[in-house]
């Protein structure tokens, strides 16, 4: 890594004027534009257990505390489908 030191008219002889680096919004516009729309997919059973808040059993202390407990999760989750 190479450190610059000087001052912003010395800098901007070395590397360039800034302006031309910075994006205006319509160039910002037609980037989103170009974007494809991704397809939304139905989630699974285990996803939309997962994200119910009921279902998410916490580390109560240790480490992980506050982490969800998978392990646990996954036990509960098979025991309610049966």
């Amino acid at each position: 890594m190479v450190k610059v030191e000087g001052t912003l008219a010395e800098l901007e002889e070395l590397f360039g004027s800034l302006k031309r680096t910075v994006r205006t919004g319509r160039e910002t516009a037609r980037v989103a534009k170009k974007a494809v729309k991704t397809t939304t997919r139905k989630l699974s059973q285990w996803q939309r257990y997962i994200k119910n808040k009921k279902n998410q059993i916490k580390f109560k202390r240790g480490p992980k505390k506050g982490l969800l407990d998978m392990k646990a999760m996954s036990r509960a989750f098979k025991r309610s489908k049966r």
